[in-house]
């Protein structure tokens, strides 16, 4: 392996990390020259649909990798619920025993469990974390992050921004798949089934072909983000402290790996502006069968090449589209060449469904051929019916395919005996039986003696009614009658209202010591001065209490720790008793779960004596994605559907892109239900919505109410499953 890799302005090495979703991906990446390789954790990663590696495997390869130089990361970055806790412990045992060089997390409860009782592991903060800007960055840092991973949205200037003003080693992605949303952010999938791309089983609703509501005209593949390709940018990455450059596809192939891995090996140890190096590099690149590809948002916060409206998104090259179809057979004007044996997906327009299947027949004219060039029209043999306007691409080919059948040098099985020697599972006991005496149940005796579980933090409503707060993001929203006050109003701090509130100061004031001002999940670091004077201003002006949006924002409240206090939102993703103990650990009051908890989760968690006061969402219309990106061919506040006929806008919210379902979601028919497991208050959020004269008041006027709810909303993954 060569040892002149490009070095950073600090003097360290600058290490290439490799993805590895199998044993024969994990050895072609050492083979090409990574530094690292980062694996998935089993059933534990963000790539749920993934094959989930044996401890065999791990170890196998873990061995495999440190005799090579090479370390091994395992992504433990899925949001984690309350039943997978004696999973998740067993398996923190197991990469200690293994001696795994780092673990990379977004899930609160897992940092915990890992900092508590598995002390020397490193940890890395995951860009499902959300690590936007230096504020965020110090934090981690402060956590005992050894590592952060940076969100994809970052620009060059804010890369080096931040590596200027911390310590912590920084981590970026440079090549692959790209979210059209913030990691971390994304509700979209979640809402339409339960399928949360935070635990890895995202149905990829940016990958779909939207029309406009109204004149039902094709809006096209809105959020179709192409691949990322930083391979001309690795000096100024450099240059800007980064010291990890990251490469995104534990689902790809062993040969889409490997082509990747040697493009950046080669100009990582290249001189720079080696002409025949770069050469080489992109010719790996161009037959590793990626998206388009473009330099995301390294060179600003609205690259014009980041979208491709009229493509599906699909991996691979193009072959072309159904010109006709008859049964299982579809005639294709060649826009590649193609071969008996390659592996093609094909892409139905109508539903944005796909199909993986080898090329088996293959004719032109009337004569079976085994290939056919660019320019040929053939006729293929499908295992589905295609119709007329449906997309074929080329995924693999039939050479690169033998390849992967070679002899593997990483065998698994000859670590059964070590894996039957380790004392992980024993240790994971132990510690199991110490949480589960944290984990200690309310006594639900007392409990049904004393009537409905009052909050020990928030004002308590009549019976059967769980104290209510009201979440709004335009204080003009104040001027509707209210019959029943909030024990809490939640204000979003913005441009906006800090604007209003110096108009309307009496009005808010009437509120009194209730009045929580919130900050958004996104501050840009461009932003951050604002907020601090904002927040110093309102601070010194008597408002004590405040919610925030991404942890990183508890370093504004640092010189106010004794005068404030502090909730959290239900964008910091808290899903099980040990998320929210964490916080309790960093000072917080309360915090809203998880939005996308289920019924069993919730009354799981609230079962328990919690450290905090929690609260939900139980009405509200949140962002189901947020993007940096204005594209030109975006249409604001105009309906859009899905191929299912789902509705859905999009909005400029929070200085952001936001795709909003048409309506709310709301919980408020089962309040009584839900304060009866313990929940400490409820938040109506009615950011993101105008209301009629009038339709606050009656909102408000329904709370505990089931017989007034008379509008079928949707409920979210409350009487569903979050998988």
């Amino acid at each position: 392996m060569s040892s002149n890799k490009r070095r950073n302005p600090s003097g360290t090495q600058m290490e290439l990390l490799a993805p590895a979703g199998t044993v024969e991906v994990f050895e072609v990446a050492v083979e090409q020259g990574a530094d690292a390789v980062y694996i998935g954790a089993p059933a534990l990663n963000a790539r749920a649909q993934a094959k989930q590696f044996t401890p065999q495997e791990i170890a196998a390869m873990v061995a495999h990798g440190h005799k090579s130089g090479v370390k091994v990361y395992a992504a433990m970055n899925s949001l984690m619920k309350d039943e997978e806790i004696p999973q998740a412990i067993e398996t923190l045992a197991l990469f200690e025993s293994l001696k795994i060089d780092a673990i990379i997390v977004q899930d609160l409860g897992i940092y915990y469990l890992a900092t508590k009782y598995f002390p020397t592991l490193k940890i890395h903060a995951s860009t499902l974390m959300a690590a936007h800007n230096s504020i965020s960055v110090r934090q981690f840092a402060r956590m005992g992050f050894s590592r952060v991973v940076l969100a994809r949205e970052l620009n060059l200037q804010e890369i080096s921004r931040i590596g200027q003003t911390t310590s912590v080693p920084l981590e970026v992605f440079v090549h692959g798949a790209m979210c059209f949303s913030y990691s971390g952010l994304c509700l979209f999938s979640s809402y339409l089934g339960g399928k949360s791309g935070l635990r890895g089983w995202c149905v990829q609703p940016c990958r779909r072909r939207y029309t406009w509501d109204k004149s039902g005209k094709p809006a096209g593949y809105l959020f179709s983000m192409n691949d990322l390709n930083a391979i001309d940018l690795l000096p100024q990455l450099a240059k800007a402290g980064v010291v990890s450059i990251k490469i995104e596809g534990r689902m790809r192939s062993a040969q889409y790996v490997s082509s990747v891995v040697k493009a950046y090996r080669i100009m990582l140890d290249a001189p720079e502006g080696d002409t025949a190096a770069k050469e080489e590099a992109g010719r790996l690149l161009h037959n590793s069968m990626s998206r388009k590809m473009a330099s995301g948002y390294f060179s600003g916060p609205q690259p014009e090449d980041i979208l491709s409206p009229e493509h599906s998104g699909n991996i691979g090259h193009f072959i072309g589209k159904v010109e006709k179809s008859s049964g299982e057979k579809a005639t294709i004007a060649l826009k590649n060449g193609l071969n008996v044996g390659d592996r093609v997906r094909l892409h139905f327009e109508k539903t944005g469904e796909r199909k993986a299947f080898t090329v088996k027949k293959m004719y032109s004219g009337q004569q079976a051929v085994n290939n056919a060039s660019e320019g040929e029209t053939v006729l293929i043999e499908l295992p589905v019916q295609a119709a007329p306007g449906d997309s074929l691409y080329l995924v693999d080919t039939k050479e690169r395919r033998a390849l992967e059948g070679k002899q593997k040098s990483i065998l698994p099985g000859r670590f059964d005996e070590k894996i039957k020697a380790l004392n992980h599972r024993h240790k994971g006991e132990i510690i199991w039986a110490k949480v589960k005496r944290q984990m200690k149940l309310r006594d639900a005796d007392k409990q049904r003696k004393s009537g409905p579980v009052k909050s020990r933090r928030s004002k308590t409503l009549d019976a059967g009614r769980v104290p209510w707060w009201l979440k709004i993001d335009n204080l003009m929203q104040l001027r509707q009658h209210l019959p029943d006050k909030p024990a809490r109003l939640i204000v979003m701090l913005t441009g906006e209202t800090f604007s209003q509130f110096k108009r309307m100061e009496k009005m808010l004031r009437s509120y009194g010591r209730t009045v929580v001002w919130s900050l958004p999940p996104l501050i840009d670091e461009a932003d951050i001065e604002f907020f601090a004077q904002a927040i110093n201003e309102l601070i010194s002006m008597g408002f004590k209490t405040w919610q925030i949006g991404h942890l990183g924002q508890l370093q504004f409240f640092n010189p106010y720790k004794s005068k404030v206090s502090v909730f959290g939102d239900y964008t910091l993703n808290a899903l099980n008793f040990f998320s929210l103990a964490s916080l309790s650990e960093f000072g917080l009051r309360g915090c809203q779960l998880s939005i996308e908890t289920d019924k069993k989760n919730l009354e799981g968690i609230l079962k328990k004596r919690l450290p905090l006061d929690v609260g939900l969402t139980i009405y509200g219309r949140p962002p189901l994605s947020m993007a940096r990106t204005f594209a030109g061919f975006f249409q604001f506040n105009q309906a859009f559907r899905s191929p299912l006929r789902e509705k859905f806008v999009l909005e400029k919210s929070f200085g952001k892109t936001v795709v909003l379902a048409e309506k709310p979601f709301s919980l408020l028919p089962v309040l009584s239900e839900i304060y009866s497991m313990g929940l400490g208050y409820g938040v109506i959020d009615i950011s993101n919505m105008a209301f009629r004269k009038g339709a606050l008041t009656a909102l408000v006027g329904k709370i505990g109410n089931p017989s007034a709810m008379r509008e079928k909303l949707s409920t979210f993954n409350y009487f569903g499953k979050l998988y």
